[in-house]
């Protein structure tokens, strides 16, 4: 008789979430292989959350199991790269036309000057790897609010594992820099402009240039520029 006893539900949540922190924190990289007792340790989990973590993570194509070698996170190819580029354009364009509306004054205020104190520390200097790590909070932190005010659960699950994949990419192909991180934060300031306008169209054509941006950006494109003509001025 087997002597395994299944995890609980809370294990389970909380060996999920310890892996998801472990690619935002870019201690799992993409393609890297590592061992179950690797696997339990680097998650502080038990052996039986992390085995009934394993079917999960393989569904959702974020790990792999490969004979004679282990678990593999997943490597990053074109095709995931364009896969889940696209997957972010169609749910962040619903989700842009919801929030443009429904966001409140307050917060759009709050979320403006979040973005405006990372530029004024990047103008400062230096832009070191305390500036970095705000700013992706920050970058990110708009994107998941967008999510997850359309209010459906299963949406927000949707995106939230794409943005493990979206980050792996990042770790793989770029990240947030000295040369990039100005960029970025002009383009979300750009449609944050958009959205304290509550004009719908533009905020979706400006959210799709960023979206656009990042996507060529991981592929080594050049990013297109902004209409300097329509940029806010901070």
């Amino acid at each position: 008789m087997s002597t395994a006893v299944a995890a609980s539900p809370s294990l389970r949540v909380r060996a999920y979430e310890s892996f998801q922190r472990q690619i935002i924190d870019a201690q799992l990289r993409p393609g890297q292989f590592v061992s179950q007792r690797e696997l339990v340790q680097l998650l502080g989990m038990p052996l039986g959350a992390v085995r009934e973590l394993i079917p999960r993570l393989e569904a959702e194509g974020l790990l792999r199991t490969v004979p004679q070698r282990g678990l593999q996170i997943a490597h990053v190819d074109l095709a995931l790269i364009n896969n889940a580029f696209q997957l972010r354009q169609v749910l962040e364009r619903e989700a842009i036309a919801r929030f443009c509306h429904s966001v409140s004054d307050v917060d759009l205020a709050a979320i403006e000057n979040a973005h405006l104190r990372i530029v004024r520390r990047a103008r400062k200097g230096p832009i070191d790897a305390s500036l970095l790590t705000d700013a992706q909070v920050v970058d990110w932190g708009l994107h998941d609010m967008m999510i997850d005010a359309l209010g459906n659960a299963l949406i927000s699950e949707i995106y939230r594992v794409n943005s493990l994949r979206v980050r792996l990419i990042w770790l793989e192909r770029a990240t947030l820099s000295e040369d990039t991180l100005p960029n970025a934060m002009q383009e979300h300031l750009w449609f944050i402009d958009a959205l304290k306008r509550r004009d719908e169209k533009l905020a979706m054509q400006r959210l799709a240039h960023h979206l656009d941006c990042a996507h060529k950006s991981v592929l080594g494109l050049p990013r297109p520029a902004l209409n300097r003509s329509e940029e806010p001025s901070h």
